[in-house]
């Protein structure tokens, strides 16, 4: 790699990589100076004003910008480092600090003092400049297209670059929450040229990457936003007052980068978390088992009604599914026992009433040559002692605490009675609702925990369970729907995850046009790990038969409809029968 050139005119400095130019205007004396850098093409059309003006807001004082010093440029290896010192109402010092490599601008923040970061805001911020202009300062938008590698309702991977976006672990079906279906998703977004024509396929022509680089350590935020207002943005990542700061502090690095599609953006911030050392090159050793066909009891259990759809989570249920699956010679290699097997979610001993037999019932199944997979819930506090939780201001126990040392004792004695084979010798975990995670300033930590919070806290939630269920078992099998690069040391498949419906113009999305846009995501981001194709929920049989069809293109096809898909939309032979007919040829494909 060749470091990047400089040249300087009378009143203009520019660097160029190999496919961009980033450039600032050097004033004239008494002039106040622009807090903004202008961002480029190699052919010269801009991408954005960037703004200097990131700030780092804490517990005990907003940051805001009161004066902007000269860029300062300095050289580092292969690149070029651009320095603006921006005094602070909060920190004793503060830059601004922006790497330009051959290929690459890589943005930062950095703030020396005390305090607990609530917010930090880079490519904008709040500032008082010596002009009289003050409040908040954003990047310009110079683009029309806005990629998203995380499903939503409305279903919009491909948005006009105006509307906002949230990455992040922190979701529901509620209005405004639905966007935690993957959870983590890559933590990266993508501008485009040219203006959106549909949800899921990006348009043609030049996109420029944005990415967070950082070790998952250092990931203590729980969501990142893209924050656009009439034509200008910033990028908001949300730590809550859960980070504190004695010293120096840097920001994760945001990395800009020219690139063909928008995912090839994806590759990018793959490549560049493995190239430094922030994600695995390899995924797990794959399992032959791992690839078989999967039946999962959710869609029949919702399906059949009569009752809230847990409680139809009964050994006598899943008996009758089997039966039927029998009768239509259908064999899954795996079987999914969902929600909720459970008596409380945070201990995790069966319910009785509900399985009065689980680990005889897991021993049958293993007889007939499947495996069984148990769904476990991320997060929930339900039977887990106070002392052990993430706590609200009343007291109230909000979630499992991942920085508690007696909870992750807890986790791992568990894990290893659900799958030890003195125990009920389950076969691994499909792990769901990694979206619940806590979040809140107001919320208070464990006794006696390490305040781990935010993406870091959910990877070390997973790397328990991950690493206690292979500890038990060698080939055990995690399914998690963390679909960041660094999750791929702490899960073995991903999860596709519920199908959502329409369109921003209330049109429906066809459900594999959907599952494909996630199969192209979770492909560039976790590319060695099976992914588990999903099947629920569908909009109708009709749609049902189609994406059963696509399933093993997709990855390992999963199965969730037994007796019927809608309400007097019912499951017949015949249906059952284009499901063995796909199952037997993608076996085919195996061998």
């Amino acid at each position: 790699m060749t470091r990047p050139s400089m040249t300087e005119t009378v009143d203009r400095i520019t660097i160029r990589g190999d496919d961009y130019a980033l450039s600032w205007s050097t004033g004239a004396r008494g002039v106040a100076r622009s807090p903004y850098l202008e961002l480029g093409d190699a052919a010269g059309s801009r991408w954005s004003r960037l703004c200097v003006l990131s700030s780092v807001h804490t517990q005990q004082g907003q940051d805001e910008a009161l004066s902007i010093d000269e860029p300062t440029v300095s050289a580092d290896g292969d690149a070029l480092l651009v320095s603006i010192a921006t005094r602070s109402s909060h920190w004793s010092a503060r830059r601004f600090v922006v790497r330009c490599t051959a290929s690459a601008v890589e943005l930062r923040v950095e703030a020396e003092g005390f305090g607990d970061i609530t917010d930090v805001t880079l490519a904008g911020g709040d500032g008082i400049l010596p002009t009289g202009a003050s409040g908040t300062f954003r990047s310009s938008i110079d683009a029309a297209s806005l990629y998203v590698p995380s499903p939503t309702e409305p279903v919009a991977f491909v948005r006009p670059a105006s509307a906002a976006a949230l990455l992040g672990i922190v979701g529901d079906a509620d209005p405004g929450r639905l966007h935690g279906i993957f959870s983590p998703p890559p933590l990266a977004l993508a501008w485009g040229r040219s203006a959106p024509t549909g949800p899921t396929v990006p348009p043609a022509g030049d996109w420029l990457a944005m990415s967070v680089r950082a070790p998952v350590e250092d990931l203590r935020f729980t969501t990142l936003a893209y924050e656009p207002l009439d034509g200008g943005f910033l990028l908001r990542l949300s730590y809550e007052g859960h980070t504190p700061v004695k010293g120096v502090w840097r920001s994760p690095i945001v990395v800009l980068a020219p690139v063909s599609t928008p995912l090839d953006a994806l590759l990018h911030h793959r490549a560049d978390l493995v190239a430094h050392g922030f994600a695995e090159d390899a995924g797990s050793v794959v399992i032959p088992w791992w690839r078989e066909p999967i039946f999962c009891g959710w869609g029949a259990q919702v399906a059949r009604g009569g009752a809230p759809a847990p409680d139809l989570c009964r050994q006598d249920i899943y008996d009758e599914f089997l039966a039927i699956m029998r009768a239509a010679d259908l064999r899954p290699g795996t079987v999914v026992v969902d929600d909720r097997w459970q008596e409380s979610y945070g201990t995790a001993q069966p319910d009785v009433d509900a399985w009065p037999d689980l680990r005889g019932w897991i021993r049958a199944r293993h007889a007939e040559g499947s495996r069984v997979l148990l769904w476990w819930k991320a997060w929930d506090p339900t039977g887990l002692p106070v002392e052990e939780c993430i706590t609200d201001a009343a007291g109230r126990a909000i979630s499992a605490d991942p920085g508690s040392g007696a909870y992750l004792a807890r986790l791992r004695a568990i894990v290893a009675r659900l799958l030890a084979h003195d125990g009920l010798d389950a076969d691994g975990f499909k792990v769901d609702f990694t979206q619940r995670a806590p979040s809140g300033r107001s919320l208070m930590p464990a006794v006696g925990s390490d305040g781990v919070w935010g993406i870091a806290a959910l990877h070390r939630l997973m790397a328990e369970i991950h690493g206690a269920a292979h500890a038990v078992k060698s080939d055990a099998l995690v399914i998690t729907h963390t679909v960041h690069p660094s999750f791929g040391d702490v899960t073995d498949m991903v999860r596709t995850n519920d199908v959502l419906e329409l369109d921003v113009a209330g049109d429906p999305v066809p459900v594999a046009d959907q599952l494909r846009a996630r199969h192209a995501i979770a492909t560039r981001t976790l590319p060695r790990h099976p992914i588990d194709t999903d099947q629920w929920p569908m909009p109708g049989r009709a749609e049902w038969l189609d994406y059963a069809r696509v399933q093993a293109t997709l990855g390992v096809p999963a199965l969730y409809y037994l007796e019927r898909v809608a309400e007097g939309e019912t499951i017949g032979a015949e249906d059952l029968a284009v499901i063995r007919a796909t199952w037997d040829e993608y076996r085919r494909t195996l061998r």
